[in-house]
């Protein structure tokens, strides 16, 4: 029996079979509400890539980047559209791409087993007409999207009742097994973070805005760090929040939507992405109020990586353009939880490539499987590892070579704790607080001011920042005790070393000892 297939609905039409077939139900704020069940977010060890001859020189293997057979694959694939076509219905989109440069994107049709699912893909993707004019290089890609199709390990080869696989040379994701939509979004940027590279484009984790002058920044971090919430600022234009490439035409968005976390979001701290959650956007994990159906984003019981997808036009302060110029500056935004690093550091091109490739941020609230209440230091080399299929040192050097021509300057900002360790007497840094640190960046304040060195990491730290009197600069200064936090200090640098030792032994010396000494 072959299901009826629904090709290109529009956003209502896809809401309306949604709330038909039970899939979820509308918020008081009129946003499609739904429960992914017990996946909350990615299943990094249920991802595989199929070692062939495109993927067998030029994947880092190993624990993150999982190798399995074309063989498997194809089986899965077989089982798995077999199993789409006896369903009632299905839903198809091939008007996607993932990129708004035209001249590197890549086309993608899109087949789920759920309607709230293909509005996803919708949101977070790029409609070919709003993409820029340009020849595309690439070949489209198919994605599968079968979350009531269960895996085998002992049958599939695979690890459990879910798998994520990406086959390079038949173009082709399936996801199966998981109702998370995030795997939908994250397994295209896995495959542009594998394509680009060779077009010298550099593919990134980050948000991105811009200011009324048109000059760009960059903000790169792990889930929980502040890219959306800090990126979505009133006083500037959004490009995106979350994947975007740096090539010689400048930086572009991959995705045409916006994949906020929300636990906790405010109305205050967030205005910008309180608003963009309305009619035609996506809640996942989010409990409503019995009685009024108002989200209650305070309410983690689901999961604390509560998502609300939505388009990027929904931001009222977004970029008329997906893409902007090159960016004059890049923020790192590190969740420190041992209260150490400054509130602000300006990076030299070297500490720049360090600490891209270390990427040390907490796991907070996360959005991997089985980690939902752990908050723990991490180090996701380019601050995004599990998206990263080729040797870090390839997205380093592409970093490299665009600070060196287009002399961008970097700064690391800590969105975590000071005055003391997370539960151990410290506080986080408040957003506002943070806010102020951003706009000083981008508005060019720490360019000519005094800085300090800050020993152990050699950090150049500010003074004093103009227009900003409420924040201790020098992160020592703010504890009770200089012994504690000089145990604390010396507990991450050894971590720092540790790790960058084990995983980049072979980076050059001057990368090397840019860290923590």
């Amino acid at each position: 029996m072959t299901g009826k297939r629904y090709l290109n609905l529009a956003p209502s039409e896809l809401i309306n079979l949604a709330l038909e077939r039970g899939e979820g139900e509308l918020a008081a704020n009129q946003a499609l509400t739904v429960n992914t069940g017990k996946r909350t977010g990615r299943s990094p060890r249920d991802r595989f890539i199929v070692q062939d001859e495109i993927t067998s020189t030029t994947v880092a293997w190993g624990e993150v980047n999982q190798a399995i057979s074309d063989e498997c694959f194809a089986a899965l694939w077989a089982r798995a559209m077999q199993y789409l076509q006896a369903q009632p219905c299905y839903f198809m989109a091939n008007n996607l791409q993932v990129g708004a440069d035209e001249s590197c994107a890549v086309p993608v049709t899109v087949m789920t087993e759920y309607a709230w699912q293909q509005l996803f893909a919708q949101i977070m993707f790029v409609k070919l007409a709003d993409s820029a004019a340009a020849p595309n290089q690439h070949a489209a890609w198919t994605i599968l999207s079968v979350p009531g199709f269960t895996t085998h390990p002992e049958h599939d080869g695979v690890r459990s009742d879910a798998a994520i696989m990406l086959n390079f040379t038949k173009r082709a994701v399936l996801i199966a097994g998981t109702h998370y939509a995030g795997e939908i979004k994250k397994a295209m940027f896995t495959v542009l973070n594998f394509l680009l590279p060779a077009q010298q484009i550099l593919p990134m984790h980050c948000a991105a805005n811009v200011g009324h002058d048109g000059t760009s920044a960059l903000f790169f971090g792990l889930s929980g760090t502040g890219k959306t919430t800090l990126s979505s600022a009133p006083e500037r234009l959004l490009i995106g929040d979350d994947e975007h490439g740096w090539g010689e035409r400048g930086i572009f968005n991959f995705e045409g939507g916006c994949y906020a976390k929300c636990i906790n979001l405010s109305h205050n701290n967030e205005p910008l992405i309180w608003q963009a959650i309305r009619y035609g956007s996506v809640l996942e994990n989010v409990v409503l109020d019995q009685h009024t159906k108002e989200p209650v984003y305070t309410d983690g019981s689901l999961s604390q990586n509560t998502r609300a997808a939505y388009p990027r036009e929904y931001i009222s302060q977004h970029y008329p353009h997906n893409y902007g110029q090159a960016p004059h500056a890049i923020i790192f935004l590190s969740c420190d939880l041992y209260g150490v690093l400054p509130p602000v550091a300006r990076l030299t091109m070297q500490q720049a490539a360090y600490y891209f490739l270390s990427g040390y941020t907490a796991m907070v609230g996360s959005t991997e499987v089985g980690s939902d209440s752990d908050i723990k230091p991490v180090f996701s080399t380019c601050f995004g590892a599990p998206f990263f299929p080729r040797p870090a040192e390839e997205y380093a050097n592409l970093l490299l070579a665009k600070l060196e021509k287009y002399q961008t300057k970097v700064y690391l900002v800590n969105t975590g704790w000071t005055g003391g360790p997370y539960g151990a007497g410290g506080e986080r840094f408040a957003i506002p607080t943070t806010r102020s640190i951003i706009a000083a960046i981008v508005n060019n304040h720490l360019h000519d001011i005094e800085y300090t060195n800050m020993p152990v990491f050699n950090f150049a730290i500010p003074v004093a920042v103009p227009g900003i009197n409420n924040v201790c600069w020098d992160p020592r200064a703010n504890w009770s005790s200089a012994l504690d936090f000089d145990t604390e200090l010396l507990r991450l640098a050894q971590q720092f070393q540790a790790n960058f030792a084990q995983r980049f032994a072979n980076v050059a010396a001057v990368i090397q000892q840019a860290g923590p000494l």
